[in-house]
C-alpha cells in the first residue's frame, strides 16, 4: 500500500521537525515536503501530490487561513488539517469556512495528531477536544426546542452574500461576483447583522457554517 503523503507548513522549524519525526515513526505515513509559509507551501504543491497538508495559522507572508482557501481552490482533493496555538473559536470557524477538514491545537498534538489524521483520511471532520464541546454547544443553540432550525429570516440575495462573507470575500469581491454595487453589498450586510443580531464577522461566519451555507468538507 502506498504511504499517505503529508506536507508540513509551519515557520517554527523545531516544532515542524518534531511533528515530522512523530509522523514518520508511524507506518503508512510519510512527510514529503516542508514549508515555512503559505507562499512556499503553494509552490511546493505545484510539484508534489500530497494527500494532506498540516499547516499553522500564524505564518509570515501568507497566513494559514488564506493558504487553506487557496489550497482548496487549486487542489480540492488535498485534505487540510490546521495545527495551531489559537484557541479562540473564530479561528476555528474561519478555518472551516476556508475548507479545512480539521482543527487541532498544538498543545494537544502529541495525543490527538494521529486521531485527527485518521479521522480526516477516512473522510471525517476533526475538531480538537478543547473546542469540540463549545462547537457542539453553538450548534445546539441554533435549534429550537423541537429539534428544528429556526425559520430562515434572510432573503435569497442575503444568503448569497453571507456565503461569500464566510468564504472570506471582501465587499468589493462580493459586489463583483454578484454584479451589484459595493453600496448594495454594505446594505445587505447591515440587513444581515440586524436580522440575525450579529455584530462581528466571526459570528456571521459561524452562522453561515452552522446553517450549511458553506461546507465543512469543501
Amino acid at each position: 500500500m502506498l504511504p499517505y503523503r503529508i506536507v508540513l507548513a509551519d515557520d517554527h522549524v523545531m516544532f515542524r521537525q518534531g511533528i515530522k519525526r512523530i509522523i514518520e515513526e508511524t507506518e503508512g505515513l510519510e512527510v514529503v515536503g516542508e514549508a515555512n509559509d503559505g507562499f512556499e507551501l503553494l509552490e511546493l504543491l505545484k510539484e508534489l501530490e500530497p494527500d494532506m497538508v498540516l499547516l499553522d495559522i500564524s505564518m509570515p507572508n501568507m497566513r494559514g487561513i488564506e493558504a487553506t482557501r487557496e489550497i482548496k481552490s487549486l487542489y480540492p482533493n488535498v485534505k487540510v488539517l490546521i495545527l495551531t496555538m489559537h484557541r479562540r473559536k473564530e479561528y476555528l470557524y474561519h478555518a472551516i469556512a476556508a475548507g479545512a477538514q480539521g482543527y487541532l491545537l498544538k498543545e494537544d498534538s502529541d495525543v490527538e495528531l494521529f486521531s485527527a489524521v485518521k479521522t480526516i483520511r477516512k473522510g471525517g471532520f476533526f475538531v480538537t477536544r478543547l473546542l469540540a464541546g463549545e462547537m457542539a454547544e453553538d450548534i445546539s443553540h441554533m435549534y429550537k426546542g423541537n429539534g428544528e432550525f429556526p425559520s430562515e429570516p434572510l432573503t435569497t440575495r442575503e444568503r448569497q452574500v453571507i456565503k461569500l462573507i464566510a468564504e472570506g470575500k471582501s465587499n468589493r469581491e462580493i459586489a463583483e461576483l454578484l454584479f451589484i454595487s459595493i453600496r448594495t453589498v454594505e446594505n445587505h450586510r447591515a440587513s444581515i447583522t440586524r436580522k440575525l443580531n450579529l455584530s462581528k464577522t466571526a459570528e456571521i461566519v459561524k452562522y453561515a457554517i452552522l446553517k450549511g451555507y458553506t461546507s465543512l468538507t469543501a
